[in-house]
């Protein structure tokens, strides 16, 4: 949950590793910090808070030497400080990490019993202290890394520089993310593709276990035990990584304006225009396989498990299949049972894992968890190559571009789409549920989406309307039934991560079961109205509110009058199949919860506590 930059070469180190970790900012992070070779040493500057703060501190300073490293930091051991920021520096040897290693109070125990001195809080700095030991025995930094390696218990990933060994770089991961770019005479490592297309398309993944070594720009890899390895070289084809502004004043507002074109490119390559079908390509599962399929588990973290509570109800609706959906920190816990009658084999449950990143590491567990039992497994992410990504059987990638913003936005609807298109596919397949000319008219809404989706941007100066007179209010109720609760959800969620408002996402059926006590003249209330098979029942709800004072703005379809006069603000979307009403409601609450933010004056790209890889428990 924070970044790793490193570098090798003939360029400027300070440059380059700044130049990364700035494009890593978008991950979240409290504070900052530089390790870099000068005159044979290693020179250490750190600062807490934002990178500008690092960057102020060494503008003046010059750095002569060839290799460092740098980092961002989420704070999970002590907090933000200039003490327990990276890089971490013991004896010869500093280090920069990820992730969170678990026996990290056994470790310290110990080093406190042989009298070392700790100078912060943090478990990454115990690390450096198990390196420097093996280094005091003159074992050289490879040597040290493969004895220190069996005494990590959890999840890293690791870069270290020896001021013994000025040219060479080393890192070593087991969980959270990390690649090696090779440039002409210059190595770059970094926890995130971001920091490194700037410099080089050529890239290296590293898999748990693997360690890389770079000496004056050569490169060797080697499992945990030290054997010698070979790794392929990818070539990345993703200049779109270089995310700008384009003259947004947000990350976060550039990339809900980019979603028609995220909709469309999801699902450019699945839709037989005219034949108006899904048929998914190169989802890494065969037909026949698919056809096998009884039930549907959907795992998933965050705004992820929103979409796939979304899936959950289009697959039952559309393929006609079972379908849970469990929040993936959960369910990497639970005791997982094989359904004797519905699904009795485990190749007849299909797993399908959605994320963003691609890393989120609950949902990379509970994708392990189930591949070890035997499920056919499939994945959702927006990220080719991610760790997710490489170990699921199959894959529908979102191609939503990059997401810089913290809040995901154009993702989350690009993998209510993907979750539609599977479904659909599913559907041919198995003749379970909707019929030929149902499926019909669902590829045909799913094919105007992108233009019903601008239609609702194009009116983004009713909600910078709305949010201006909504600033003063302190408590939000997201109101949702069927398919479109979980938009309920996510709206709340969405107002929570970036206004630091209190916003709670409700089944409208379970108003009268307790969250009604809250409501009077203070709450303000967001239903989705939209005209479907559900819509009467949406109004009595809005009714019960709005006899008990609520401040309504409801989401609803065209220029529905009956609404417009209970509402304190009316947020229309176009009329729709009930499929594509989702995501159709999705910019209403992201253009709310944007503007919102913007008139409370808050951060909205990096709001604060969060990350936007979660790459630990």
């Amino acid at each position: 949950m924070c970044g790793i930059v490193g570098y090798w070469g003939q360029k400027k180190p300070k440059t380059v590793i700044l130049d990364g970790l700035k494009r890593l900012e978008y991950r979240g992070y409290d504070s900052t910090g530089v390790a870099i070779f000068d005159h044979g040493q290693l020179k250490v500057a750190r600062s807490p808070g934002k990178l500008s703060n690092l960057e102020e501190k060494i503008k003046d300073v010059e750095f002569s030497g060839p290799t460092g490293i740098g980092h961002t930091r989420w704070a999970t051991h002590g907090e933000p400080s200039e003490r327990n920021a990276h890089p971490h520096k013991v004896g010869s040897v500093a280090i920069v990490h990820n992730g969170i290693i678990e026996n990290f109070r056994e470790i310290r125990d110990n080093l406190l019993a042989q009298k070392i001195n700790l100078q912060s809080e943090t478990d990454s700095e115990l690390i450096a202290h198990l390196l420097d030991k093996k280094l005091k025995e003159q074992k050289s930094l490879l040597e040290a890394v493969i004895e220190v390696i069996p005494q990590l218990h959890g999840a890293y990933s690791i870069l270290a520089v020896n001021e013994k060994e000025p040219d060479n770089l080393i890192a070593f991961k087991n969980g959270p993310p990390m690649l090696v770019g090779i440039g002409q005479n210059e190595i770059v490592i970094a926890s995130d593709i971001q920091a490194i297309i700037s410099w080089t398309n050529r890239v290296v993944y590293l898999n748990d276990g693997d360690i890389v070594l770079s000496k004056k720009g050569t490169l060797e890899f080697f499992n945990a035990a030290g054997e010698k390895i070979n790794k392929k070289i990818q070539e990345m084809k993703w200049d779109e990584a270089k995310a700008e502004k384009a003259g947004f004043n947000h990350f976060m507002m550039k990339e809900i304006y980019e979603q028609p074109e995220a909709i469309r490119k999801t699902m450019e390559p699945h839709i037989h225009l005219k034949k108006k079908t899904v048929e998914l390509k190169d989802v890494g599962l065969t037909a026949e396989k698919l056809k096998k399929i009884r039930r549907v588990r959907i795992i998933a973290c965050g705004t992820s498990w929103h979409a796939a509570l979304i899936g959950k109800y289009v697959f039952e609706k559309i393929a006609g299949i079972p379908t849970d959906v469990d929040i993936a920190s959960e369910f990497q816990y639970r005791s997982l049972i094989v359904d004797p009658i519905e699904a009795p084999d485990t190749s007849q449950t299909l797993i399908i894992t959605v994320s963003q990143s691609g890393e989120t590491a609950d949902t990379l567990t509970c994708l392990r968890k189930c591949k070890k039992l035997g499920f056919p497994t499939l994945s959702i992410c927006n990220v080719p190559h991610s760790s997710i990504d490489r170990e699921a059987d199959g894959r529908v990638y979102t191609r939503a571009g990059v997401e810089i913003g913290v809040c995901s936005t154009k993702s989350f609807t690009a993998q209510i789409v993907a979750l539609e298109l599977l479904a659909l596919h599913m559907a041919g397949l198995l003749k379970f549920g909707v019929g030929e000319n149902e499926i019909t008219q669902m590829v045909e809404s799913l094919l105007i989406l992108p233009s019903q989706v601008e239609t609702c941007l194009n009116h983004d100066k009713w909600f910078k309307e709305a949010a201006k007179s909504l600033s003063a209010f302190k408590g939000f109720l997201y109101l949702g039934r069927g398919i479109n609760f979980p938009v309920a959800l996510e709206g709340a969620l969405k107002l929570k991560e970036i206004t630091y408002l209190h916003a709670e996402g409700y089944p409208s059926g379970e108003l009268k079961h307790g969250p009604i006590a809250l409501v009077d003249q203070d709450m303000v209330i967001v239903a989705m109205a939209p005209k479907d098979d559900l819509y009467e029942k949406n109004i009595s709800n809005i009714q019960e509110v709005k006899a008990r004072g609520g401040q309504i703005i409801a989401i609803g379809t065209g220029e529905d009058e009956v609404l417009r006069s209970m509402c304190r603000h009316y947020l229309s979307v176009p009329k729709a199949h009930w499929l594509t009403y989702p995501v159709l409601e999705s910019v209403p609450v992201q253009l709310l919860s944007y503007h919102l933010a913007v008139e409370l004056k808050r951060d909205v790209d990096q709001p604060r506590n969060l990350a936007k890889s979660v790459t630990v428990e």
